[in-house]
This record gives C-alpha cells, structure tokens and sequence, in this order.
C-alpha cells in the first residue's frame, strides 16, 4: 500500500484543456504544493506562469509538445521545446509522430525525438507520449524502444484528448519493453486511487491525472 506521500509523488497534477485561464493555472500550482506533486502540467502559454508561482518549491513544471496530435514539423517541436525550457520547463511531454509510427518510418520517429532531446539541452526530461490507444500492441513494443535508443527518459500512454486513454495493457507492455531503462508514465482516465495502483503495480513510475486532488482525498479516506 502507497502511503499519501508516495501516492503524490507519483503525481503529473495536469491542466491541459484549451478553455484553461491563468487563474486556474495559478489554482493547480497551489494544489500542487499543498498536496506535494510532482509537478503541474500546463500547455505551453503558462509555462513561465507556472514557473514564477512555483519558484523556490519543489513542484516541477512540465509542458507539452506538439500536442494533442505529433503531427508537427521537427523543427516545430525543437522551437517548442527550447522555448518551454527558456520560460522554466523541466520536463516535456512530447508526442511522437503517429503517422510515421503507422508508415513505419522508425527512422523518423526516432529523429523526431531525438531532436526534442537534444533541444532541451539537458535541462528537462524528456517523457514520448505515444497514444496508444491508436496503436498495435507491437507499434507500442517499437515505439518505446525507438524513444529510449533516441535518448528520451519517459515513455507516456496518452494524451487524454485521443483513443482510449491509459490501460494496464498499453503500460505493461511499455514496462516490459524499456526495462527498468526509462520512466513509464500512465495518463488519460485516470480518475481514482484504484486506477493509480493498478497502472503503477503493472509498471507506471509516474501518473498524469487532472483528478489528483480527489485521488489524494480518497487516500486520506482510507487511512
């Protein structure tokens, strides 16, 4: 069993609808501190938002990249990067691009993120989301091991916005094929205190969730 502590440092507190104001930006990174989060995920406009408030905690401030659907140019997702880690980003959740993946054009994919990679100049992580609920169990398999051998940390289920979300599926076979190399990062659905566990017994190091406040209210219920 996950004590409070632990059940929050798995958390990605995550606010990435379009409708998002810097009001309620500035409401995730208070929850974020007060519960302990990992880190806020915000779109890249209130990343420097994000960073300001949360100077001096230890709450991390991760942004996404090409986003919701990796359809973006390289060069594109190496400008965004650069300039999420410019404002005070130190963790970027990029999508790879699916078309390729589909084309199985691996070359591409892995350049596509090699480059976001090389973009943040070590200064933030760098989590591959690969939609797997648009994905084959074997395009899950390759996709992972492309991002690792392409010098990614992470590799992330979903962006929430498309296919099914995370499944204990999709994350056991991340888990399986990055070893204990990289992250795995579960995200989209994930709603209750059930669903961590369960996403984290099948190999998830880390839980992007807008529901953390009312996942971390069930922990404190259950004690």
């Amino acid at each position: 069993m996950l004590t409070g502590k632990e059940v929050a440092a798995l958390i990605d507190h995550t606010l990435l609808k379009p409708t998002a104001t810097a009001a309620d930006i500035a409401s995730l990174c208070r929850e974020a501190g007060e519960h302990g989060f990992f880190s806020v995920c915000v779109n890249p406009c209130y990343v420097k938002i994000a960073a300001d408030y949360l100077q001096g905690s230890r709450v991390k401030v991760c942004t996404v990249v090409g986003f919701p659907l990796g359809a973006n140019t390289t060069e594109q997702k190496k400008r965004e990067a650069a300039e999420a880690v410019e404002k005070g980003a130190s963790e970027v959740d990029m999508v790879l691009n699916l078309g390729a993946v589909k084309a199985g054009d691996w070359e591409y994919v892995k350049r596509d993120i090699q480059a976001v990679v090389a973009a943040t100049a070590g200064q933030a992580l760098v989590k591959v989301i690969l939609e797997t609920g648009l994905l084959e169990p074997e395009e899950i398999t390759r996709a992972s091991l492309t991002a690792g051998e392409a010098g990614a940390h992470f590799v992330k289920t979903s962006t929430g916005f498309l296919g099914s979300g995370a499944t204990v599926e999709a994350v056991s076979l991340m888990r399986e094929a990055v070893g204990e190399e990289l992250g795995v990062k579960a995200s989209g659905g994930i709603r209750t205190l059930a669903q961590l566990q369960e996403m984290v017994k099948a190999g998830a190091t880390r839980i992007g969730s807008s529901s953390g406040v009312a996942i971390m209210a069930e922990v404190a219920g259950s004690r």
